[in-house]
């Protein structure tokens, strides 16, 4: 392993950022293999950064043990990355590029870390993450043949397939692939003192508005942000817990008790609820993009912003959803709205061009549906009101997306919107029925 702490920026290393895959990407991979019955595989490079190719000089120290008698002063000049290097994950992902290029892959311009080869039932899907690998396609002897291209490559440890990615837990069946954490849920609680307490049927009360605290007893900070940073990793299959999480992360420069309480709440509410992950379904839906998007009105109690939610769905599977406070203060609820949507209209246009590419189909339009009338009519209509000129210019940017027809805006009743759990704390039975909407199932249930 090289001392890379002792590197200099312009010395011996230039770039070393590289593309992985966004979970989101993941997701959207492992819907659409759900929906037209494909298998999805793993593949694991060993000693993935060995491979790398420097393009700088570098010289590392001998090693203990190894030094040469007689040339103890010498170094030795690196021609191929270690482990330690800065810019070693760079050279891996320069090298990876330059192999699959050679067999024909097509790299995806929205998402770096995607490659595609092929047509229709031939394509081969490939997402890369350092050195694990996803691949999936219609047709099983295209993914055998690029499994032993890259084995006469690199040397590769072939998983079969896909049942555990980046501590997610994957169960493909024969007509769905279902997704979830609850080893790595378990394993959170047992770190915090938590396996055994009683289970909560909410993450968060609906009264609770949390704010600063100021005169409250402070807790230990190292500790607060230790659990919020483990709740917030289980969110890429848990959108039910997004909200609460995404609160008790404001509050981590100085927690106190009350702070503390809430987080205990979520954990609590997660003992109950281990089991619960995604379902993606073959043939789920007509696999058209649909986006649901849902505001607060100023519930933070420190800075009296709103916070906004989307969710969005291939046919029936949920793939992305976030759950955000807004920068600006809204002055209605109709702002508030606005100012969510064209959030999630910049997301929208990246998964539409993302399965565009992927699919290599011409990018359909978006259907974004909002519950609020008012903000529904001002993306829809480009005239400046009198009660909207103040709006931020950057927030206007749906309506333009509306002009082109890359996204539509309909109306869904509050009932419906599939993102109001992502805005708000519920109350046990709404929250139960808002669930299920979003696609969070029981998976122990289910099995």
């Amino acid at each position: 392993v090289a001392k890379g702490y002792v590197q200099k920026h312009g010395v011996d290393y230039e770039e070393v950022f590289a593309p992985v895959a966004r979970l989101d990407t993941v997701r959207v991979l492992l819907a659409l293999a759900a929906n037209q019955g494909w298998k999805v595989h793993h593949l694991d490079v060993k000693s993935a950064f060995l491979h790398g190719e420097l393009e700088e000089e570098v010289y590392v120290s001998q090693p203990e043990g190894y030094v040469v008698k007689g040339k103890e002063q010498c170094v030795l000049k690196l021609s191929k990355a270690l482990y330690g290097l800065k810019q070693a994950p760079r050279a891996w992902n320069v090298r990876l590029d330059k192999s699959l290029r050679k067999l024909n892959f097509r790299r995806c311009m929205s998402e770096q870390a995607v490659y595609t080869r092929g047509h229709g039932k031939n394509a081969v899907l490939l997402g890369v993450y350092v050195d694990d690998l996803i691949i999936t396609g219609g047709n099983p002897e295209s993914v055998k043949v690029f499994k032993q291209q890259m084995k006469s490559e690199f040397e590769m440890t072939d998983l079969g397939l896909l049942s555990y990615y980046l501590g997610i837990e994957v169960d493909q069946k024969e007509d769905h692939i279902t997704v979830k954490q609850s080893t790595y849920a378990r394993k959170v609680l047992g770190q915090f003192g938590m396996a055994e307490c009683n289970s909560s049927k909410c993450p968060m009360e609906p009264r609770n508005k949390l704010n600063e605290d100021k005169g409250g007893k402070l807790v230990d900070a190292t500790e607060y942000r230790k659990m919020i940073g483990c709740l917030r990793y289980l969110l890429h299959t848990r959108p039910d817990l997004s909200y609460s999480v995404g609160l008790a992360s404001r509050f981590m420069e100085k927690p106190t008790v009350i702070h503390a309480g809430a987080v205990k709440q979520i954990m609590r509410y997660l003992k109950g609820t281990t089991e619960y992950g995604l379902v993606y379904v073959q043939g789920g839906g007509t696999g058209v993009l649909v986006g649901y998007t849902d505001s607060d009105h100023g519930a933070d109690q420190v800075e009296r912003t709103s916070t906004g939610g989307m969710a969005f769905y291939l046919g029936e599977n949920l793939v992305s959803w976030c759950s955000q406070k807004q920068k600006t203060v809204a002055l209605s609820s109709c702002e508030a709205e606005f100012m969510a949507a064209t959030s999630a209209a910049r997301q929208a246009l990246w998964l539409r061009n993302l399965l565009s590419e992927i699919t290599e189909e011409r990018p359909s339009a978006v259907t974004l549906y909002v519950d609020n009338n008012s903000a529904r009519a001002l993306m829809n209509n480009p005239v400046f009101h009198g009660r909207s000129k103040h709006i931020d210019i950057k927030y206007h940017f749906i309506r333009q997306c509306v002009e082109r027809g890359q996204i539509t805006v309909k109306r869904v009743s509050t009932d419906e919107q599939k993102a109001n759990a992502l805005t708000k704390a519920l109350p046990v039975a709404k929250l139960v029925v808002m669930r299920h909407l979003l696609g969070v199932r029981d998976l122990d249930a289910t099995a």
